[in-house]
């Protein structure tokens, strides 16, 4: 298996990317941002509400709000909700009415950002450490289609983890991720393991990242924040 430092490494642009894994003590949710032009580089994360939201690192700068600007993180009880965008509103409101996470989804559809029509990804975890993630993109570019893929894991093994990610890698149109969320080896912790994947992404085009571990013994949480805008 390939180890996720050298499958990141060697893939200068996976635009955002969601990993959820299991290491003996705790629940691992991650969250990446990268950007290749000015407005898209223009953010930080920052801690609200349980969760965290986006915003310009200088406003001045600030071009089009409509799809940088949103809260990745949302948590409602004891469930955790993490987007690449404003779906996550969508999915905290389906929750919060008894709906499903599938339910939400089927609502939205991959971002009008064309020629790109960059995935919508999403992932939410459970109290009992289940967890789930989707990607809804367009069918190879054709914007009249939109596929709908959800991944359920309701025996996530400890020690590994699922990525996924928006784009398969750099390019122009950028090709959307294609196939089954990936599988890593996760361990450590919190701060070694939030190093090592800040450390993994491409120097040029990593914006944000987001660790949080949920303690498998009493749901307390931890939570590391890395911007390299300062």
């Amino acid at each position: 298996m390939i180890k996720l430092e050298n499958y990141l490494k060697e893939n200068s642009y996976p635009g955002r990317g969601i990993l959820i894994g299991k290491t003996e003590t705790d629940m691992v949710i991650a969250y990446f941002i990268m950007g290749r032009s000015a407005n898209s580089r223009n953010r930080i994360f920052f801690e609200s509400e349980g969760g965290i939201r986006t915003k310009a690192f200088d406003e001045s700068k600030l071009e089009d709000p409509s799809l940088i600007i949103y809260a990745p993180v949302r948590v409602i009880g004891d469930i955790t909700i993490v987007t690449n965008g404003d779906q996550t509103d969508t999915v905290y409101e389906f929750l919060k009415d008894g709906k499903t996470f599938e339910e939400a989804l089927r609502t939205r559809e991959f971002e009008p950002d064309a020629p790109n029509w960059t995935p919508r990804i999403s992932g939410v975890v459970y109290p009992d450490n289940t967890f789930k993630l989707s990607i809804l993109k367009s069918d190879n570019g054709d914007e009249s289609q939109c596929i709908r893929n959800f991944f359920e894991y309701s025996e996530p093994l400890t020690g590994k983890a699922r990525l996924i990610h928006t784009y398969k890698e750099n390019g122009t149109p950028i090709p959307s991720f294609e196939g089954e969320p990936k599988e890593f080896d996760v361990s450590g912790d919190i701060d070694t393991f939030t190093d090592h994947l800040w450390n993994s992404l491409n120097e040029d085009n990593k914006v944000s990242l987001f660790v949080r571990y949920i303690s498998l013994a009493d749901k307390s949480v931890q939570t590391r924040i890395i911007n390299k805008n300062k």
